[in-house]
Formats: structure tokens, C-alpha cells, sequence
């Protein structure tokens, strides 16, 4: 029963977290250029962890039960997105201006972690993934099983986060063209663009 539990978690929240997102897409882009690369992978895990946990504890019904709360998320949300947006539009369009791996105009670790922690949680989606729907199948497992469901699930966020970050450098070759980064940032545009407008539809 445990073991069914918890590869069941590891099934549904592997498939949920490899889904682009603002979240893979920034700390792939940090890995890519390699600033932070642990720093932000570790964010990455324990905010899924915290998520996780808070769902299969029932946070979810609290959610459900406000929808004032995701609303006000989805508002700050689409803000920041957007910004991030119009950011990685402008570094597309200005190949002059791609950070090369080792420039010297890297972010420094506070803007990297308050930019982390924004993408993991200013997006609605990431609640809803988490908190509701792991949380509320998780919460149908039995006995010792919903603490199972929870730990697969969070390995599943563990082995991903840690593969995007760290497989990254692969890449480099490829990317240490501008125009790679171009198409990179062109992207991340529109991802960050198209999920600020999902938000409200």
C-alpha cells in the first residue's frame, strides 16, 4: 500500500512539475549562466517541499474556500511576469547585451533568491498543482500512505529541480553563441507573457 502511494506521488507530481513554466524557465536560464545554480535549485525544492507538505495537511480546502486569496496572487503574479517578460524581450532584442557565461555584470545571490522565490511562489498554477490537486489525492490515500504519496511527490520535485539545474551546463556549447540566447530569451518572453494572461482565463 505505501509503496503504491508513493510512486503514485512520484508519477503525478513528476508530471505536473516538467511542465514549462516560469519556474523551469528561470532557473534554467540561471543555470545556463551559471550564477547560483545550487541557490536556486535549493529554493526550488523547498518551496515545492512546503507546498507539498501544506496540501497533504489540507490546506488546499483553505484555498478552495478563498478564492480571495488566489486572486490577489494572480494579480501580483501577471505584475511580475509581465516585468520578467518585457525584460527577457529586450535582451532578445539586444544580442549585444547577452550575458556571456563569465561576464562581470552577474545579479548579485539576494536578487537571484528574491527572483527564485517570486517564480516559485507568485504563480496560482503552483498552488493549484500542489497544494489543491497533490493535496487533495494525497489526502485520499490511507493510513501511512498520504505521508508516502507526499515523499514521492517530493523526490519527484527533488530529482527534477536538481537534473534542469545541474544538466544544464551540457548546453553551454550551444549557448555560447548570442544568438542562442536570443532565441532563449525570445522564449522566456513569451512564456512569461502567455502565463500572466492565462492567469485570468
Amino acid at each position: 500500500m505505501e509503496a503504491a502511494a508513493f510512486l503514485k506521488g512520484i508519477g503525478l507530481g513528476g508530471s505536473l512539475i516538467i511542465a514549462i513554466g516560469s519556474q523551469n524557465a528561470y532557473l534554467l536560464k540561471q543555470a545556463l549562466k551559471r550564477e547560483f545554480v545550487l541557490t536556486c535549485i535549493v529554493i526550488c525544492i523547498l518551496c515545492d517541499v512546503v507546498l507539498i507538505a501544506a496540501g497533504v495537511a489540507g490546506m488546499g480546502t483553505l484555498i478552495i474556500e478563498a478564492p480571495a486569496i488566489l486572486f490577489w496572487i494572480k494579480i501580483a503574479g501577471a505584475a511580475f511576469l509581465f516585468w520578467y517578460g518585457v525584460r527577457a524581450a529586450r535582451s532578445a532584442l539586444h544580442p549585444s547585451a547577452m550575458a556571456a557565461i563569465d561576464n562581470n555584470t552577474a545579479p548579485n545571490r539576494k536578487t537571484v533568491i528574491v527572483a527564485m522565490l517570486a517564480f516559485s511562489l507568485l504563480n496560482p498554477h503552483v498552488y493549484l498543482d500542489t497544494v489543491v490537486l497533490l493535496g487533495s489525492i494525497g489526502g485520499q490515500q490511507n493510513g501511512n500512505g498520504r505521508l508516502y504519496f507526499a515523499l514521492g511527490a517530493m523526490l519527484a520535485s527533488t530529482i527534477w529541480f536538481s537534473s534542469l539545474g545541474l544538466g544544464a551546463r551540457y548546453l553551454t556549447p550551444i549557448f555560447s553563441r548570442p544568438a542562442a540566447w536570443r532565441i532563449l530569451d525570445g522564449i522566456i518572453a513569451l512564456v512569461m507573457w502567455t502565463l500572466a494572461i492565462s492567469l485570468f482565463f
